[in-house]
């Protein structure tokens, strides 16, 4: 096979993002299909492939830009909504998937993916670039090797202020704002829950079977529109609208090897962005956070003063990255880390593309996208149910007992 010919649905800014500055770089890739359901869109995604000597087709029906003769991989950027459509009607076609995540909306949703894979043997995706990120690696690989000792407990957090893209969602064609207004649930769970379920072995030898969740009230929102209004001109709609998504959304999981996690969804408030990925085991502790590795015994005596604590072992994890860190982030080049996400994206992408080429079993599998995404399904129904924990299907049917362990990389 030469180059890897794709079809690239949703021209939004994470699709084209994605499409110029990671996709466009991926040597063994070729677009020659572009769509999204508005022209101004193709139309930059045309003219951008065409100046990077390209050539493609464009369209605003997904189904007319899988039917392009040839195509040998889709890439899936378009609404939460959408992906789980578009991921089943390629697959049928027998074209490989490489979804960009996101939540679902039902667990029948993620059941007619995971069936429409396993019926038609079409590799799938789910192209979690934070699997991909040079913290949860290193600290991934650091737990492989038993530094942090038996592992007992993760978390992780989508902390990210979206205030404004979610209030002018419609101005800006963007999927979030309804999402935001008619539900209260976890919607973006896989930025931290995928490294994490990669480090626990979620799917490959351990399952998560209980979910979780409290909210707390929705009011950010609300006081942004009456901030910014008075700044300046805003549609009228936006001071009449309520916002059912609560600011701060708490999650805990079970699995089933003891383990729990805890993740938490923070984008309706003013703060940094932060993963606020973090490892718990017997003998230590990675966290993202401050950048720090904390061994048992690396104290002489307890420090009684966080301050104290963190100026000591701030960024303490650098120490450990000549022998812990994989070799794609040792060596990566300057231009791989300006493709999107200091260079996660182009790992993600061209991993997907590689697959493909080479015939790999996916990374990330049809398996760890529907657990990942089922857990706003289930977030949803245990806020209503004031937290009641709720189970998680076993997508796998009972071959998660069973099936080898496959991390993202090849740990060199």
């Amino acid at each position: 096979m030469s180059k890897v010919k794709l079809a690239v649905i949703g021209l939004g800014c994470r699709g084209f993002s994605v499409l110029k500055y990671v996709l466009l770089k991926i040597k063994d890739a070729e677009i020659v299909s572009v769509c999204d359901v508005y022209e101004d869109r193709i139309d930059r995604a045309l003219n951008t492939i065409k100046e990077a000597g390209g050539e493609a087709k464009g369209f605003t029906d997904y189904k007319e830009a899988l039917n392009v003769a040839g195509i040998q991989g889709v890439c899936i950027f378009t609404s939460w909504q959408m992906h789980s459509e578009i991921s089943t009607y390629a697959m049928e076609k027998g074209i490989p998937v490489g979804s960009e995540v996101g939540c679902e909306f039902s667990l029948e949703g993620c059941f007619d993916v995971v069936k429409t894979q396993e019926r038609t043997k079409t590799p799938y995706m789910f192209v979690e670039n934070c699997c991909y990120g040079k913290d949860e690696l290193l600290a991934t690989n650091m737990a492989r090797k038993g530094l942090f000792g038996s592992i007992v407990h993760c978390s992780g957090s989508y902390s990210h202020d979206l205030r404004e893209e979610v209030v002018f969602g419609k101005e800006n064609r963007h999927y979030r704002f309804d999402n935001y207004v008619n539900r209260n649930c976890d919607n973006y769970p896989t930025h931290e829950l995928g490294p994490i379920a990669k480090l626990l072995n979620i799917n490959r030898g351990n399952r998560i079977v209980a979910v979780s969740s409290m909210a707390s009230k929705a009011m950010g929102m609300h006081e942004y529109v009456e901030k910014i209004g008075k700044e300046k001109e805003i549609p009228a709609y936006l001071y009449n609208t309520e916002f059912k998504q609560g600011d701060i959304i708490d999650t805990l999981i079970k699995c089933a090897n003891g383990e729990t996690i805890r993740l938490k969804l923070d984008t309706n408030l003013p703060r940094q962005y932060s993963r606020d990925f973090t490892v718990r085991g017997t003998k230590g502790l990675y966290e993202q956070a401050t950048n720090t590795v904390y061994l048992d015994g690396d104290c002489k005596e307890e420090i009684w003063e966080p301050a104290k604590f963190y100026r000591e072992f701030l960024d303490s994890a650098k120490k450990y990255e000549d022998e812990y860190l994989p070799k794609i982030w040792r060596e990566i080049s300057e231009e791989d880390k300006k493709a999107g996400h200091g260079g996660m994206d182009y790992f993600a992408y061209n991993a997907f593309v590689d697959c493909i080429k080479n015939k790999k079993p996916m990374p990330i599998d049809v398996y760890d996208g529907a657990v990942w995404m089922a857990v706003s399904v289930l977030s949803e129904q245990s806020i209503i149910q004031g937290g009641a924990a709720q189970y998680m299907p076993d997508f796998t049917a009972g071959k998660w007992m069973t099936r080898p362990s496959l991390d993202v990389i090849d740990w060199e």
